[in-house]
Parts: structure tokens; C-alpha cells; sequence
């Protein structure tokens, strides 16, 4: 039998929900992104979206309507209202939402994480480093208990009141940290901060990839250089991003070669040949496989989509 402190907890957590619904449907009434607040971005889609494939940021993700799925090399995460999701390295995924409708559009929130607030919430609140050799995976979903959920509106509510936020939401920013520091997904946080363990190690090759994705990949040297045998930092590159070192290099080079085909109009050879790709029939393959048709029918099929969402407008 549930007590009436947890009764009163679920009707204010109800209606912290159905304002968070409504506060967004008002402030963003078209399909898209913006951002009202500086690190607070905003999302609306009146459909079901098919997979769109991007790179992550360290961010704290929270749905007010509908539901989505994100993919990450082989694992899923799907999170709905009663849920949220946090991140904590820049990680190639694919994304789609899962429940939306014109009556009831998929709304939902993302707030960028910065490293040095996560790191100064962490000292002042006393909380310990993770422990040394630890490999935390870089992205988890868990419950959005009414705490967090209570934050989360009252950052909302600053959009509307831009003198207030500029000296509200950073504290409100540092409280939703303080929050999923001492929740369950603590010792995944503080990663952002890379304040030791292995995962630190691993943040720092995946920077390097990201910058580096169009080079021969040098796993032996990499890893020297990280103070790692080539199983270990491979072993721990998996567990962080649920890839190996060339899934996630391949990743990024198809998600480039498909943004320079279509923001420079590249024809897939040159594309292929400008992020890494020696052979542009294996490289026509890859693509194929990853984003579900050859490059030519891939554009096309952007570019239409993109032509009937601006007449839409």
C-alpha cells in the first residue's frame, strides 16, 4: 500500500510532467530544434522519425511526450517520459522517435553537460572519484524521479523570464547536476569530468579518432601511447562505446562522406576518398549497409525529404 509521502511524490511528479508538456508545446509550435536558453535545447516532431545518425555530446536528455530509441553500435536505449537518458562522451549514434502524432507531438529536452561545472558540482558535494580501472558504459537510461523531474520544469520555466535565468539557470543547471551525481547513474556522470579509471583513457582516443577519422587507424601505438596493451584497450574501448576502435572510426567516416555528399554535393568517390577510403566500391559496401541504400539513392531520398518538409512549412 503505497503511503501517502509517495502519493503526494506521484501527483506532484504528474503535474511537473504535464507542465513540462505544455511549457514546450508553447514554446516551440513547429517541428524541429531550438535553443531558448544557452546548453537548453528543445525538440518537436509530429511523426515517427526513422533513424537519424549523428554524433552524441556529453548531454542530459529528457522526453515531456512520446518516445524514442537510440542506437549505439549493438545496444538500445529507449526512454519515454518516465525516464531520462544521460551521455557522457561523443559517441556516433542513430536516433528515432518512436511514438509521435499531430495531436500529440514527440517533445523532448537536451541539456549539454559541461565538464568543468560537473567537475566543481563534484568537489563541492563530496563526491568520490570513480574507482581506478573502472570502464563505465557512455550512455544508460534510467527512472526521472521527482526531484530531478522538479528541476528539470523549473529550468523550463526560466525561458520565459530571460533577466531570471541569466541568474537562475546556472544554479538550477548545477542542481540538476548534483542530482544524477547522487542518483544512479553517479559514477557514469562523473566520467565527463574524467577524474580517473580507464575511461578517462578512452575519452581521450575517442577524441583523437574523431579528429583523426580520415588516418590509418594505429591501434598498437594508440595504445601504447595511453599506457594500455592492444587487448586491454580494446577490451575497454568496448566497454565505454559498445564498439571496437574500427566500427567507431567507420562510423564517423560514413557519417562525414554522407555530409559532404549533401552540404558540398561530393559525388561518392571524391567523398570516399576525402574521410579515408582507399576503395570507393568497398566504400559504396559500407555505406549501403550502414545507412540502408548505395550513396546516390541515400541523397535522393534526403534531398526529397527535405524538399517536402519545406513546402510543409
Amino acid at each position: 500500500m503505497n503511503s501517502p509521502q509517495t502519493k503526494r511524490e506521484a501527483n506532484r511528479a504528474q503535474a511537473n510532467r504535464e507542465e513540462l508538456t505544455e511549457r514546450i508545446a508553447q514554446v516551440i509550435r513547429q517541428d524541429g530544434t531550438i535553443e531558448p536558453l544557452k546548453g537548453l535545447h528543445l525538440n518537436r516532431f509530429s511523426s515517427p522519425l526513422e533513424c537519424v545518425h549523428s554524433v552524441s555530446i556529453p548531454a542530459f536528455c529528457v522526453i515531456a511526450q512520446g518516445s524514442k530509441e537510440v542506437l549505439l553500435g549493438s545496444d538500445r536505449y529507449q526512454y519515454d517520459p518516465m525516464h531520462y537518458l544521460l551521455g557522457t562522451v561523443e559517441l556516433p549514434i542513430a536516433s528515432r522517435i518512436l511514438e509521435a502524432t499531430q495531436e500529440k507531438p514527440y517533445l523532448g529536452l537536451r541539456l549539454d553537460l559541461d565538464s568543468t561545472l560537473v567537475g566543481s558540482a563534484m568537489v563541492e558535494a563530496g563526491y568520490p572519484s570513480s574507482q581506478r580501472g573502472a570502464s563505465v558504459k557512455a550512455i544508460a537510461v534510467s527512472s526521472l524521479n521527482a526531484n530531478l523531474l522538479d528541476a528539470v520544469v523549473r529550468l523550463v520555466r526560466l525561458i520565459d523570464s530571460p533577466a531570471e535565468a541569466h541568474v537562475l539557470a546556472p544554479l538550477i543547471k548545477r542542481e540538476i547536476i548534483y542530482r544524477l551525481l547522487t542518483g544512479e547513474q553517479g559514477a557514469r556522470l562523473c566520467q565527463i569530468a574524467v577524474l580517473g579509471g580507464y575511461t578517462h583513457h578512452i575519452a581521450r582516443a575517442v577524441d583523437r579518432l574523431r579528429k583523426d577519422f580520415n588516418q590509418p587507424l594505429q591501434i598498437e601505438s594508440m595504445a601504447r601511447e595511453l599506457g594500455m596493451s592492444v587487448s586491454g584497450f580494446h577490451h575497454h574501448f568496448k566497454s565505454v562505446t559498445a564498439m571496437s576502435p574500427l566500427q567507431f572510426q567507420k562510423q564517423l567516416r560514413l557519417q562525414e562522406a554522407r555530409r559532404l555528399m549533401l552540404g558540398q554535393n561530393l559525388d561518392a568517390t571524391s567523398a570516399a576518398y576525402r574521410v579515408g577510403y582507399e576503395d570507393a566500391s568497398y566504400f559504396n559496401r559500407e555505406y549501403k549497409r550502414h545507412f540502408g541504400a548505395p550513396p546516390m539513392r541515400d541523397m535522393e531520398r534526403l534531398r526529397e525529404a527535405a524538399r517536402e518538409t519545406a513546402n510543409s512549412i
